[in-house]
Parts: structure tokens; sequence; C-alpha cells
């Protein structure tokens, strides 16, 4: 079965299960998109490695795998969606140390953070992305912009902590240099408030 290579188009809210997000993966060299639902740590995860500006102070539990494999030598040279079963994907890592590969189970959502982090090309066999994927048509073409600004609050969204508070007034943002800006958001990175990091990071991003 030949292997269909795949990039990381986004990640929105889930509009049918409650609490998960949707990662959306397109075709390389085609037009079919392959939706995965995750879960909201998982989502967070990917989210902060598809960021460059926010650096978690604190290694995460994905980069913790990544801080550990790199001490030993352990290298993932590629993921692979391989199944699909009842709606859930299955995926695994292919790795390698001391020239001998190693193949290992793992979730599509972890599989896919991990590949992040170590550079690592992502693929599904054709026959999954036939049956799962989904073609963009020529008249949905005319919702890519709407989609690109939807995009724009993805992160901001995955990065809201699971607790009720009241949403920061952002009104202050808008008054504030650009260098105070990036001040402030190096200090929320550093208290770990990632909310407070996305708003601040979308106020500087308006500016650029």
């Amino acid at each position: 079965m030949s292997l269909v290579r795949l990039n990381i188009k986004g990640i929105s809210y889930s509009q049918t299960q409650n609490g998960a997000y949707a990662l959306i993966l397109n075709e390389v060299g085609g037009e079919r998109k392959l939706p995965i639902v995750i879960g909201a740590f998982e989502a967070q995860s990917i989210a902060i490695a598809l960021e460059k500006e926010i650096k978690p102070p604190r290694p995460l539990t994905h980069d913790l795998f990544k801080n550990f494999s790199d001490r030993f030598e352990i290298v993932v040279k590629q993921v692979i969606i391989h199944k699909l079963v009842d709606g859930v994907f299955y995926s695994s890592l292919i790795c390698e140390r001391d020239g001998i590969e190693e193949i290992i189970d793992a979730r599509t959502s972890d599989a896919i953070a991990l590949a992040l982090r170590f550079d690592a090309p992502i693929f599904t066999y054709k026959n999954i992305l036939d049956k799962a994927g989904i073609y963009l048509k020529a008249e949905e073409k005319q919702r890519e912009q709407e989609e690109k600004e939807e995009e724009e609050i993805i992160e901001e969204e995955l990065l809201k902590e699971e607790i009720d508070l009241q949403p920061e007034d952002t009104s202050d943002y808008k008054k504030m240099s650009l260098e105070e800006l990036k001040e402030l958001l190096s200090q929320a990175v550093s208290q770990e408030d990632y909310e407070k990091a996305a708003r601040i990071r979308d106020e500087i991003s308006k500016r650029k």
C-alpha cells in the first residue's frame, strides 16, 4: 500500500464532541483533508509546538519525551497513521537507535505532537485517505478566506485552561507599545499563563 504524506493545516473546536478538538491534516500535493478528533491536552501541546513565540518554562509531557529520547539518542524518524477502525485512527512511531529501527504504537494525537518536536514527517496509507479524507470541492474554496480568519483564534481557544474565569479585558493591550507587549508576553509565559500569553500574542500579531 502506498503512503501519502500529510501536513498540519490547523486545529479547531469540535462541533460534534464537547470538550474535543479537530486536528485537520492536509494531503501533500492534493486537496483532501483528514480530520482527526483529539483531546484538549493534546490539542494544546500541538498548538504550542506550532507556535514559535510561546515556549513553556517547564517541559510538557511531549517535551519530556523528546528530552528523554535525545538523552538516550532515540530518534523518531516518521509517524504513520496506519489503521482506521470505527472512526478511531491508530498510529505508529518509527524510531531508530544505534541503527536499529523499532515501531511503537501510539495514539494519533500523541504521535503528531511528537512528530512536530522531532521534525518528523507524517504519513497515512492511501486507502485510509480514500475512506476518511474530505475532498476540497471547488465551491468550498470560496470559504478558504473565512477559514483563515477562524484559524487566527484557534490557538487562543486551545490555550485556555478548563477553569471558570472571566475573560480579561484586552483594551489595555491596545494602549501599550510593541516593546511593552513583548515584555508582558515574556512574563505571561514564565508564569505559565498561556491564556494571557495567547491574547498578548494576538495583539502583537495585529501590529505586524
